[in-house]
């Protein structure tokens, strides 16, 4: 009976802990999501606005997909926001583990997750769900609204001071100005011949009514090999 209390009570404790924390760390991450979408909101307006005295063939929109998702378009780009509805913990060889920070209090370590993935606009005007999209950034923030970012060039160095930096909205802004920034500095290669010398019946059909050949910015190579110093 000893043994089956403290077994009890060690449940008890974990979830007044853990569980608790990661209730609290999903809330403030809806929050900042939140955040992430007025500021994304805001951008695409005064974006559009700006484009619009220069052509009528470019857009700037923002696109609302729901509490866990919204996107950007911009010419032939788009952004992809999408909150992960899980906490993460992270590997202890991680750097954030070796700071007094975390070490003071290991809670600290425990994060909400924003996605940025970058699409062709096409993708989704023509409904190519073959398509690749490029994971841009990953955005992380802890209960004490403490945040850093994973990401490529600018976004992996700038957003990257977890002790000290906490998220505000002038943050997000930059962040979101990164991500299209980025995503506008490579352009559409062609896929390599060898991928696209044999077609079927079906796919011809597809790309008449839908232009289903799969399509990506760098098709046939890994976002995570992209060589920085490569436009």
């Amino acid at each position: 009976m000893k043994q089956q209390d403290e077994a009890k009570q060690l449940i008890l404790d974990t979830l007044k802990t853990k569980a608790c924390l990661k209730q609290h760390v999903f809330k403030t991450t809806i929050q900042i999501f939140k955040e992430f979408k007025e500021e994304a909101q805001k951008l695409s307006a005064e974006l559009h606005q700006e484009i619009c005295t220069v052509s009528d063939d470019v857009v700037v929109e923002f696109i609302e997909k729901g509490d866990y998702e919204f996107h950007i378009k911009f010419g032939g780009d788009i952004l992809v926001f999408f909150m992960h509805t899980n906490v993460f913990d992270f590997e202890k060889s991680h750097g954030m583990w070796n700071t007094s920070y975390v070490k003071e209090d290991e809670l600290r370590a425990y994060c909400g997750m924003i996605n940025i993935y970058n699409f062709l606009a096409d993708s989704f005007k023509y409904n190519r769900v073959n398509d690749i999209g490029y994971l841009v950034a990953r955005f992380f923030v802890n209960k004490d609204l403490h945040y850093f970012v994973e990401g490529k060039r600018q976004l992996g160095f700038l957003y990257n001071d977890f002790v000290n930096a906490t998220i505000d909205s002038q943050t997000i802004r930059k962040i979101i100005e990164s991500a299209i920034l980025y995503s506008m500095d490579f352009d559409l290669l062609t896929p390599h011949y060898d991928t696209m010398k044999e077609v079927t019946v079906y796919e011809v059909i597809e790309v008449t009514n839908a232009m289903n050949i799969k399509t990506g910015k760098r098709l046939g190579f890994k976002f995570q090999a992209d060589n920085d110093n490569i436009e």
